[in-house]
Order: C-alpha cells, then structure tokens, then sequence
C-alpha cells in the first residue's frame, strides 16, 4: 500500500530545496551545538506546501544553515521501536502526561548511528539522551541500549524494565533534512523533505512528498519562525512521524489526534 499527496504547485524538488538555500551562510555542527543544543526543548511541527517556505526562507536571510563537508541537506533513516501493544505510540494518542519514544537514529551520508530516548515532561518540554551505536545494530536493541532506555525512563514509568524487554522494531521512517540556526535566539529550525514511512519489513509505506515538513525548536518561548508562520494562517500541526506514519499505516489505531493531519496530508 503506498498513499501520498497530489502534485502541489509550487513545492520544491531536491534539487530546488539545495538552490533555496545555497545563499545562507554556513555554519557547523560544533557552532550548533554550542548556540543552540537544545537536548532539552519545546518542538513545534508545521507541514507546508513549497511554496511557502520558499516565502520563509527569504523572510529570514540572517538564518544560518548546516553544512558538512560542502553538503546542505542529509538523508536520515530511523527505526522505532515499540511493544507489542503500542505503549509508545498509545501514549502519544491518548496524551499521557509523561510519554516516550525510542528509536535508532542513522546518519545516512555520514555513515553513523546513534540510539535515542526521547521523553515528554509534564510541562511540554522534550528530553532527549542519546547513546553512539553501531551502524549495523540500526534495526535492533542491545543489551547495553536496553539497559540505557531503562535507566532513562525509570523515573518516568513504574515498570520500565519489563516494558523494556518486550521493545521491538515497528517503523522505519526515511527523509532529507536541512538544518537552520538562530544564533542571535539560540533556536533552531529543521526542515524535512520525501517523507517515506514503512513497515520494518517494507511491506507497506505512505510518503509525504510534496510538502515540507517544519519544526521549530525552541527552550520554550515561540520563535520568530513560529510567529511568521502564525501570521500566514499556519498552526503547529499535531504530527509525529512515528505516530502519523503509523496511523496512516493502520486504520485501526486510535487516531483522532492526528485525525486533520492525516486528513489534509496523507489522505
């Protein structure tokens, strides 16, 4: 089963996102890191159509762009893992106060690998440790993970060695990503482009290809990203590529949290 969107006018190819953003300037990973970390974080998600981020990218030319060894744009694969029951997945749908996610994270021109532990708060803000991992353990949890995800998420959950155990890969999802910074703010902005979502089996997928994906990262304050696109009519979408790529997957899951997003953008 493969689902996506109609051609939309106006929405950059790949090789039109590259010529958006040739003309900012540069800067590195370590320059990131150093102005804007941001492990600790408030996300806001927007799915727009090229052309209007086109319009954003020329409404904020002061924006600095990731570049690693002459290149703008990376190609990322993540597998997610979840239990048998959608514990994760569940916790986003039913909007658990404290929820997870865990997932591999490759790097796909690099060539490297990190495993992840991401974990809501109460007050909204997104917690995420990272551990380094092989390359060639991207679809599999290894005791020293298992035992990392526990550790993490001890405080969180009441019985998170058992639901440890039980971890197994559900998702894979696959995209290029730019990534934008404001040194001056210390925020970030990513965007993603050809969206695939699969099953661990590429048995079936969904793809959102002609739209951008947009997540401003803040330490909570809203960014001048956010209120640029709040003044064009455009709200923070509630979309999660596990869970939206999931639920388009599955109609049987509980998905009335995502309902619009599926809606307008995977229907």
């Amino acid at each position: 089963m493969t689902a996506g969107l109609a051609a939309t006018s106006g929405m950059p190819t790949v090789q039109g996102t590259d010529a958006l953003v040739a003309g900012f300037t540069p800067v590195t990973l370590d320059e990131i890191q150093e102005r804007a970390d941001l492990q600790t974080r408030v996300d806001r998600k927007y799915v727009v159509p090229g052309h209007l981020f086109a319009e954003l990218l020329e409404a904020h030319p002061d924006l600095g762009v990731l570049e690693i060894a002459g290149r703008r744009r990376f190609g990322y694969e993540s597998v997610y893992f979840d239990t048998p029951d959608l514990v994760s997945y569940r916790g986003a749908a039913h909007g658990r106060r404290r929820r997870f996610k865990v997932r591999t994270r490759t790097y796909t021109d690099a060539g490297d690998c990190v495993f992840e532990v991401k974990v809501k708060g109460g007050r909204g803000e997104t917690v995420k440790e990272r551990l380094p991992y092989g390359l060639g353990d991207a679809e599999t949890i290894t005791p020293q993970a298992r035992a990392f995800v526990a550790d993490v998420l001890h405080e969180a959950l009441p019985d998170a060695e058992g639901l440890v155990r039980s971890l197994s890969p559900t998702l894979v999802t696959m995209y290029d990503r730019t990534t934008f910074v404001d040194a001056a703010a210390g925020t970030r902005l990513t965007c993603d482009t050809t969206l695939r979502c699969t099953t661990p089996d590429d048995d079936a997928s969904v793809a959102l290809d002609d739209q951008v994906l947009l997540e401003s990262k803040s330490p909570g304050a809203p960014t001048a990203i956010d209120r640029w696109l709040w003044s064009r009519g455009h709200r923070p979408d509630q979309i999660s590529k596990y869970c939206v790529g999931l639920a388009a997957l599955d109609a049987e899951l509980p998905s009335n949290k995502w309902h619009r997003t599926l809606v307008r953008h995977f229907g």
